[in-house]
């Protein structure tokens, strides 16, 4: 009796352990596929930054420059990047540190 019940304690930590937290991703990821449509700015699994310009089917057309547009498939597409997320990468303007070399000259 207590192996069956051992069984089950297993199966229900195998379920929240792994099954279920996968699932999470692939609706995430399916949620994300979705979202994409033209004009949003996306990042894809490979770094490249771009705006998109088309959406056909499962390959989404980028530009990634002026004028220069890139094919790539749906599902490279690793997340879209918001208002948000752009200015936290903005870097602080930080006050120039004074070294030997940016001091003014002595009068002297």
């Amino acid at each position: 009796m207590s192996a069956y019940i051992f069984v089950l304690v297993l199966l229900a930590l195998m379920w929240f352990l792994i099954i279920r937290p996968q699932r999470r991703r692939q609706q995430e990821a399916q949620r994300l596929l979705t979202q994409i449509a033209v004009g949003k700015e996306i990042v894809t699994a490979g770094g490249l930054y771009g705006t998109v310009t088309a959406v056909e089917g499962d390959e989404v057309r980028v530009e990634v420059a002026d004028g220069v547009e890139v094919r790539i498939a749906k599902r490279a597409v690793a997340g879209v990047v918001s208002e948000d997320e752009e200015s936290e990468e903005a870097p602080e303007e930080t006050p120039e540190e004074e070294t030997p070399a940016t001091l003014p000259p002595d009068s002297a």
